[in-house]
Parts: C-alpha cells; structure tokens; sequence
C-alpha cells in the first residue's frame, strides 16, 4: 500500500532536491550507485586519492601559502584586521588561524569602554556591526545595545546611516546573531533591509546590486559562504590592500585538497550502498547517495580530516532515506506497525515476524548502525548504541503516527501537535544524536544523556527551521500526492478566518524565532562551551543548508547547489574549473 506516509521525512523527504545535474523539483537522481566507477569521480585509484592529499596538503608550497596569510593576519593594522578575519571565515579557512583570530578579538573585547563614541574601539557603522557578529559567534558576551550609538533623539536610526550602504550590510548581518527579546536588533533588520532593497532596485551598477541581493538573501551566517559567495574578495577591496593574492593562491588549494576527499568519500560511499544491494529489493526506494553524502558534507565541511566521520553519518542518513519510502511506498499499516514495533526491540530474532520485503533492509539497518557504535567504543572508549536505537525508534513511532494522519483523515491533529511529531520525522535527531556520538562526545552513557540533554533545544530548533522551510516551501516530488499535510494547513484550520498570506507570515516569524533560539544555544556565553563547540557548528551547518534547499529559481531549480555540487563532486579533479573568489 504506498503512500500511507507520503513525504513525512522533511528533512530527507523526496521533495529534498539535491540531484546530480538537475536540482529541479520534480526530476529523481540519475546516477546509479552500480556506474560510480572512478573515472566518473576523476580519481583514477585510491593511491592517487592519497598522494594528491598528501602532496597538496604537506608540501612547503602550502605550508607557505599559510604562513603567508598568517603573516597577513598578524601584521594587519586596526583599520583591517577584522576584515581580514572576515574574508578568511567566510573563505572557509578560519580553522588554519583559531589562535591569531582568538588573539585580535579578545584584544578588541578587552576595549570595552563606557565611552559613548566607541565601541570597542570602533566608530562606523560597518566597523561596529561586523565586530559584533564576530564576537557573538566566537561566543563572547556582546549586548546588543551597542546600536545605540547609531541613533538619533527620536530613539531611531539616523538618517545620514541611509546612505552607507556598506554598514547597512553589516548591520543587517549582524542582526542574523540575534537572542530572542532583542527588539534593537529587530529594529536594525527592519530598517537595514528596506534600503538595501531599494538601493539594489535602483542601482546602475547591476553587479553590486545582484552582491546585496545575495547577501540579503544568504546571509552569512545562516549560510555556507562557500555555496553561495562568488568574487567576494571585491567586497573587502582587497585589490589594492595586497590580500587578494594571498588568499585566493591558498584558498584554490584548500578547495582542490577538499575536491580530492570529498570524491574519494563519496565513492566510498557509493560503492558500500550498492554493495547492501537494498535498491534491488526495493526498486522503488531511493537510488542517490549524492543526495544522502552532501548533507554530510555540508555538515562537517568546516574540518577536511572528519572523512571517517562525514562517511559514516552519510550512512545514517541513507536509512532514514530508505525507511521513509519504506512507510511511503510499500507498507501496510498493519506491516508499517510491525516494522515499527521491530525497530523498538532492534533483535535480529524480530526478522521472522516481517514481510519478506523487509527483512534485507531491517537487518542491513541494524548492522550498520551496531557497526558504527562499534567504531565509536573501539576509538572513544563507550557504546552509543542504546541512545542510538532509541532515535531510530522514535524516527519510525513518528512515521507510523503521520501515516495514521494521512492515510484516512479521520483525525486531523492541530498544527502544535502536527509540527510536535513533524520534527521527530524530519530525520534530524537521529542525525544529530549519531553526529553527537560520532565525533566523540558522550564519554559513559550517562555523561552522553547529560550532554545531549543540553543541547535539546539546539536539535529542536533545527528540526524546527526544517520542516517549517519544508512547510513554506512548495515543492513537491512526483511520488507525493499531496495527502502529507502541512503546518500551514493546520494552522490555517485552527484559526478560522487567517488567510494563507498570513498564516505563511507565521510561519516566516517562527523559523525567525528558532534561529534565535539556536543562536542563543550557540552563541550565548552562558551556554557556550569550547568543548562542544564544533558540534554545535556542525549543527548550525544543517540549518544553513535548509534554505539552499528551497531557492528555487523561476525554472524551479536550485543553481547555486547544483552548480557547487557538480564542480566539487562530479567534474574530474583534472578539468579547468576554478574556485571563484
């Protein structure tokens, strides 16, 4: 019986349109795990994999291309070192210089000063702003009434700022750091973002016009720069400060090492899934572990030596792939409960209660998912697997719960309780919690709980931003039939008389809302902790990547992800295609 729960995974859902050559919404993977020979990904042998590695990444060429920088990041004046900082962020390159950035803003936080002409030893606008985003984000504890300063009598922004228009940009990114309860930052957003529209409306100059529309757009931190940003060293004029070159020389090998790891991974990848054999058991389900490998990528994309970890999370996320079209294109009721009651007591002995058509997959699911735990005891010393099979349970309870919902309507549940059990089947905690484990937190089983216990509102708030994206989105897979629901829906039908217009408004204020929790969880001094940081990163990665999901284009494709896609895992190492900076 297919269909019973149509979509009902929203974060890897069959609306989720990462594709291979066309990332248009109704067109399925082309690739076939079955041809990912190596001269499809441009690596010839895994030895040649490793030695170009290793010879970009250990040769005293790169290592002088760093000290280059590094020579640059020191030496920068006040006039320059934040932006300097900036550029080698959002090059994706900030993990090279943790202690030089660490050491220029924690000499800027030490300047604070009741001094109602300087923040931090800054004046202007742009100044101001962009070392507010770098503080909050490196967790340090920034109010935002440092805004003040650029307001008038009249408790609103002054006039003369409208025609700054590259501190409008600032103000408007920093505002993307925002806590709840902020209402001067909500006030920046409001009036940073009319002007930037109207002066790109109105500006001649077309190509800095289509820069503020990306920016305004994909902010930077809720994007991943590296998806979205072309030539944006013109932004810091770095042509006539003498960074350009620096900088861009490292960044294209940084980019190339990252293009021969990320095609090795994802052949790894490949070869494994078709080696399961499940798409030939269920020919309907899913083929595309491009799709599956790029969340992966995205997500751990801040550190090139996770491939262990980027590749077995990749795994993960394939199962939620394959039991969602397991619930949405072959199940019965009856057999979805017994499948679901399998996963609860996660026993090999439970093969012989399921349909034929199951059982591959249940046991593939199960040694694949004893198997990670198994690495994860081997290299960190304790066993995830209780917490790990009760995120695969609760996954499957909250399928089987949709599937109720959609599949004769007779009790149609309220929009909280509809987004409740929607960000359970959005797949995002079980990626989450695997990731949590995978990069080695946890410590004993009751340290792990602890932690994850204090990240709840983090996972939350990802699965919330998901599915609500999801939601808002109108995307829709060939294999939907539109029984899946929606929030808007729901809302809509419990507030009579709220019109689709405003109940799409909710639902933009809600995703803003999450974003503030999960900048508060992240960045909040009280809460940050070095320890855990980088997960929390990671985390923040995957809600990144939810809008490159949904910007669609008027032929309802999604260039900006096809086009990053296409060049980092499908052209040959060896073809002339060159990062643009």
């Amino acid at each position: 019986m297919a269909g019973i729960c149509n979509g009902s995974t929203y974060l890897f859902r069959p609306s989720l349109p990462i594709l291979v050559t066309d990332f248009g919404k109704t067109k399925r993977c082309r690739i076939a795990c079955g041809s990912t020979t190596n001269e499809n990904w441009g690596i010839s042998t895994r030895q040649e994999y490793q030695n170009t590695v290793d010879e970009l990444y250990c040769s005293d060429n790169y290592k002088h291309k760093l000290d280059n920088v590094r020579s640059l990041l020191v030496k920068s004046t006040e006039e320059e070192n934040l932006i300097l900082v900036d550029a080698i962020q959002r090059l994706g390159m900030g993990r090279h210089y943790q202690e030089e950035i660490h050491t220029i803003l924690a000499q800027y936080y030490a300047k604070k000063t009741g001094d109602s002409d300087t923040t931090y030893g800054c004046y202007s606008l742009h100044d101001v702003s962009l070392l507010f985003r770098l503080l909050r984000q490196q967790g340090y504890d920034v109010s935002p009434e440092v805004f003040n300063n650029f307001k008038g009598e009249n408790g609103k922004f002054r006039g003369e700022l409208r025609q700054d228009i590259t501190g409008l940009l600032e103000l408007y990114e920093a505002k993307q750091l925002s806590f709840e309860g902020e209402k001067i930052l909500d006030e920046a957003e409001d009036f940073s973002t009319k002007l930037l529209h109207r002066y790109s409306a109105d500006c001649k100059n077309r190509t800095f016009a289509n820069r503020i529309i990306t920016r305004l757009t994909h902010p930077c931190h809720k994007t991943i720069t590296r998806l979205t940003e072309k030539n944006f060293l013109t932004d810091f004029g770095t042509a006539n400060n003498g960074w350009e070159k620096p900088l861009k020389e490292l960044a294209e090998v940084d980019f190339l090492v990252g293009k021969s790891v990320y095609q090795e991974e994802l052949l790894q990848v490949s070869k494994w899934w078709d080696g399961l054999g499940l798409t030939r058991e269920l020919k309907l389900a899913r083929n595309q572990p491009l799709k599956w490998y790029t969340w992966s990528m995205a997500i751990l994309i801040n550190d090139i030596r996770l491939s262990k970890q980027r590749i077995e999370l990749t795994k993960s996320i394939a199962f939620i792939y394959l039991i969602d079209d397991i619930f949405d294109l072959y199940g019965t009721p009856d057999e979805l409960a017994i499948f679901t009651e399998a996963v609860d007591k996660w026993d090999y002995a439970a093969i012989d209660k399921l349909p034929e058509y199951m059982k591959m997959s249940y046991k593939a699911l199960l040694d694949t998912i004893n198997e990670i735990a198994r690495m994860i005891f081997e290299k960190h010393g304790h066993n995830p697997i209780n917490t790990l099979k009760e995120t695969w349970a609760s996954l499957c309870k909250a399928f089987l719960v949709e599937g109720k919902w959609f599949a004769d309507g007779e009790y149609l549940p309220s929009a909280e309780e509809y987004l409740s059990n929607g960000k359970v089947s959005s797949g995002v905690h079980v990626v989450l919690v695997h990731l949590f484990y995978i990069l080695g937190f946890g410590g004993t089983h009751n340290q792990g709980a602890i932690l994850l216990e204090q990240n709840s509102t983090l996972i939350s708030s990802v699965a919330a931003i998901l599915r609500l994206s999801d939601d808002f989105g109108n995307a829709k897979d060939e294999q939907q039939n539109g029984k899946d629901g929606s929030y808007i829906e729901y809302y809509m039908r419990d507030n009579h008389g709220v019109s689709f217009k405003q109940a799409r408004e909710h639902v933009i204020n809600m995703i803003a809302s999450e974003w503030k929790l999960l900048n508060k969880e992240c960045f909040d001094v009280n809460h940050y902790s070095p320890t855990l940081s980088f997960y929390r990163e990671a985390c923040l990665n995957l809600a990144r990547m939810v809008p490159l999901m949904y910007s669609y284009d008027d032929n309802q494709k999604l260039p900006i992800l096809e086009e990053y896609v296409d060049l980092m895992l499908l052209k040959p190492k060896s073809s002339e295609h060159h990062m643009h900076i």
